[in-house]
């Protein structure tokens, strides 16, 4: 008996591209078992797009849309808890799925139980669905050898050191979402299951691209011009919050995993790599300013191996001196 699958879509103002992404997905060679889109209380008509696609498709597609702005990870939440199928494939509003990727997905789960998770790369489009001539893999440095380590079964000491993983390439079974549930809202969805998931058993992992992935032009906006020391300044006061918020979510993580331990394998050493992990934030957060001061304090780092470990190596390592360098 085949595996039914899910989509679970998010929308919200997603007019400009909706339709595009709607359309790839009735074009599958392997229809969905239902579409669940969760929309966010759109102002555009990204809502009765919605509905006249339902219209006009043969597999079953269910639109909710939230009394209150819920944000995409409780937007996604929602979306993935009304989801009936035994795969739940996530969707954005603004990609192009190519032909076969629920083909592939369903390849992927029927090959082993023991799958819990799948995902795949992606090409990178612009706003005008224009080639950028990368991948996503290739955009957040996803090696050749890290997607070893993915099929190996050690997907932990990966994630532990940066996501990889893109919501919208991403399928899980659908068995694992109490224990996914309910997700913090000051994590993003596809880190959080992702991290998780990794603790309960094994990733397939598709190197070729089953999205074309848009990214949308970037807006900078701030008080205006700063020197090249208010520069470094604001950069090591950003910095050092978002490596405390980064505790605080790997915190949730540790936290998780504590309530449902019996229920993840890998329990015991998902939360080691947490403490080591969050260990490594405590100092790159709290290094000093002085570049005197610093850099015995990043040299001792290397040496235990923490940027190699549990952030990007010695880019990691460049980064931490090259602030306090240009406040001198």
């Amino acid at each position: 008996m085949g595996l039914n699958i899910s989509v679970a879509m998010c929308t919200f103002n997603g007019m400009r591209h909706l339709g595009s992404q709607l359309e790839s997905i009735a074009k599958q060679t392997r229809h969905p078992d239902e579409l669940v889109v969760c929309d966010d209380g759109s102002s555009d008509s990204s809502a009765e797009s919605v509905r006249g696609f339902a219209r006009s498709v043969p597999f079953p597609t269910r639109l909710l849309v939230n009394d209150a702005t819920l944000g995409s990870t409780k937007n996604f939440e929602t979306a993935i808890s009304s989801c009936r199928g035994d795969i739940i494939a996530l969707s954005d509003q603004d990609d192009v799925w190519l032909g076969h990727k629920l083909e592939c997905i369903e390849r992927s789960f029927s090959r082993s139980t023991k799958i819990v998770a799948a995902f795949s790369d992606g090409e990178l489009i612009d706003d005008d669905s224009r080639s950028l001539g990368a991948s996503l893999w290739q955009s957040f440095s996803f090696t050749r050898r890290e997607q070893r380590q993915f099929a190996e079964g050690h997907a932990l000491d990966v994630l532990v050191r940066h996501p990889v993983v893109t919501g919208a390439t991403l399928a899980f079974r659908r068995e694992y979402l109490d224990q996914l549930a309910p997700i913090p809202v000051r994590h993003i969805h596809d880190r959080w299951i992702s991290f998780l998931l990794a603790a309960r058993g094994q990733f397939e992992v598709i190197p070729e691209p089953l999205i074309r992935y848009r990214q949308h032009p970037s807006q900078q906006m701030g008080p205006g011009p700063l020197s090249l020391r208010g520069q470094a300044e604001r950069a090591m006061n950003t910095t050092a919050t978002f490596y405390l918020e980064e505790i605080e979510r790997f915190r949730d993580l540790k936290e998780k995993l504590e309530k449902n331990y019996a229920f993840f394998p890998q329990a015991a050493y998902a939360q080691e790599l947490i403490e080591k992990k969050i260990s490594h934030l405590e100092h790159r957060a709290g290094l000093p300013r002085s570049c005197v001061q610093r850099i015995p304090r990043v040299l001792q780092e290397i040496l235990n191996g923490g940027y190699k470990r549990y952030s990007a190596g010695w880019k990691s390592v460049v980064k931490d001196l090259a602030i306090c360098g240009s406040l001198t």
